[in-house]
């Protein structure tokens, strides 16, 4: 029998994102040089019209959990249902994204099966059709190869770290019927309105950070110009080891790696942290008043000029263009 790998797809009130297109391709290379199969398991409401969507990327099967009481993700539900599909299909290798929903289901799973699991993988290789994930460890000071053991093989990828690649396929669509656990299922209060506004950092086409030169935690002009750009909000490490934002917004080599389409860095001098998390992003503009920091060998556009008159000025001429 062929080693199959399976790929849990998170999908959400905006469909699937970034990061499932790169755990499908990954999945489906990893298939190929297994002469295995790919099978991608979508859990959710509403979300068998999208599915589909995934024989883009590499899917042979696709397993439909379509439920409305599914609506509001539940970790303890969700993991009980990937449970009972995950006995019955027997996958070797078992592959999620990269959100906080991913790696809830992930590592709840894993300790109800009694597995292991790497998060926030970087690479994998096989050796004799086991999977070596190549992972940060430390605080990113080190880079480690680490043999997943058990079946399956459960993995978290990092955000931007595998390329999309499509590979459309005839795709077998098979709707699973969920065994819901009414006690498990919790109802959510949905009230916080303001948070359906927030895009997340490795999902944006659009980045503008903050650094050193924020002076504080006051991020306002940083988050209104993300807003008017449809962007999210990031940080240097500096700015979040001074707590100025949460962990969950830096980028770096110890934070998110992002790859927008625009990068815009406000006042982040560009240590090499710092750009091995958004090294890869399409156009990036650095605004800066020492016309001297590492940042401006690497973007394409610099401004030598303080953060607190710029971004305001950027912020009025968008505003003038009815942005």
């Amino acid at each position: 029998m062929p080693n199959n790998v399976m790929f849990f797809a998170e999908h959400t009130d905006a469909g699937f994102g970034k990061s499932a297109f790169e755990g499908m391709s990954e999945g489906r290379r990893l298939a190929n040089q297994l002469n295995g199969t790919l099978t991608a398991v979508v859990i959710g409401a509403g979300t068998q019209d999208n599915a589909q969507e995934l024989a883009q990327y590499g899917a042979d099967r696709i397993l439909i959990c379509d439920d409305p009481a599914l609506n509001d993700f539940d970790a303890d539900q969700f993991t009980s249902i990937l449970v009972d599909i995950v006995k019955q299909n027997t996958p070797d290798i078992l592959l999620f994204g990269t959100s906080l929903n991913d790696k809830a289901v992930a590592t709840l799973l894993a300790t109800r099966l009694d597995l292991g699991v790497a998060t926030e993988c970087l690479k994998f290789t096989l050796q004799e059709e086991r999977l070596v994930a190549t992972r940060t460890m430390y605080g990113g000071k080190l880079v480690a190869q680490v043999m997943i053991e058990g079946k399956p093989q459960i993995a978290c990828i990092r955000a931007n770290a595998f390329p999309i690649i499509q590979d459309l396929r005839i795709t077998e669509q098979i709707m699973v019927e969920p065994q819901l656990k009414v006690s498990k299922i919790r109802v959510i209060d949905k009230k916080l309105n303001s948070l359906d506004k927030v895009v997340e950092l490795t999902e944006a086409t659009v980045i503008v950070s903050g650094g050193r030169a924020m002076g504080g935690p006051d991020f306002s002009l940083l988050e209104e110009l993300a807003d008017l750009l449809g962007g999210a909000v990031g940080a240097s490490r500096v700015a979040v080891d001074q707590g100025w934002r949460p962990h969950s917004d830096q980028v770096g080599q110890t934070g998110k790696v992002v790859s927008p389409k625009l990068y815009v860095a406000c006042g982040i001098s560009g240590a090499m942290q710092h750009l091995a998390g958004m090294g890869t992003s399409e156009c990036i503009v650095a605004i800066n008043k020492d016309n001297q920091a590492p940042i401006f060998h690497y973007a394409d556009y610099g401004i030598v000029e303080d953060v607190f008159e710029m971004v305001p000025a950027i912020i009025e001429e968008l505003k003038r263009q009815g942005r």
